[in-house]
């Protein structure tokens, strides 16, 4: 009997200490790795396009591999965060409205994914520069900020920011809005270099 009570005594024991070593789990909240963001620096993107823009020192500017008959179709290539702007050109001549309803309908394709789409007009009459700028919302949004240009007469030039991987749009949140900050800032700069006057 005695060694009975030994053996359960121990066992008490050994049962009380593991649980006494035992911490109550907490689950941490989802963290995002740190991003560092390079410091804002422009530089002038001007060659014989039709257009020309101040451009992000950090970026890179790449022809369009898939469209290799467009001159005008650039990538504007961010390697440090995987992202691309990519640039289409199209000369207007009458047929502005089937540039602006191909815009929409690009626009269109992301709705299934995004929860909210908001719009910008662009007018500076200084510089004949109209459009738009679509910001979109929503971690599954393929392409979170597009906008089309145009000086309704001759040019027409779409953008749109794509990122080389599964977007998850919370965790880039900070790279999104830098690089948004980005493409405002070359909105804010683009200038067309052949204007066609509308009595010409």
């Amino acid at each position: 009997m005695e060694k009975v009570i030994k053996i359960f005594l121990v066992t008490l024991i050994a049962t009380g200490f593991l649980f006494s070593c035992e911490q109550a789990y907490t689950p941490k909240p989802r963290g995002y790795f740190r991003i560092d963001l390079p410091e804002k620096q422009y530089v002038l993107f001007d060659t014989t396009f039709p257009f020309q823009f101040e451009k992000p020192a950090y970026s890179v500017i790449t022809r369009d591999p898939h469209s290799p008959n467009e001159k005008y179709w650039i990538n504007l290539e961010f390697p440090d965060f995987k992202a691309t702007v990519h640039f289409s050109y199209k000369a207007v001549d009458g047929n502005l409205s089937t540039y602006l309803e191909d815009s929409h309908r690009m626009i269109s394709k992301h709705i299934p994914k995004a929860d909210a789409i908001y719009d910008s007009i662009i007018i500076d009459r200084e510089r004949h520069v109209f459009g738009l700028i679509y910001e979109l919302e929503g971690s599954g949004a393929a392409s979170p900020y597009q906008f089309f240009l145009t000086d309704s007469i001759s040019h027409f030039v779409r953008g749109s920011l794509y990122f080389n991987f599964t977007p998850n749009n919370d965790s880039l949140e900070p790279v999104i809005e830098f690089i948004k900050q980005d493409i405002d800032h070359l909105i804010n700069t683009f200038k067309w270099k052949y204007n066609r006057q509308p009595n010409q």
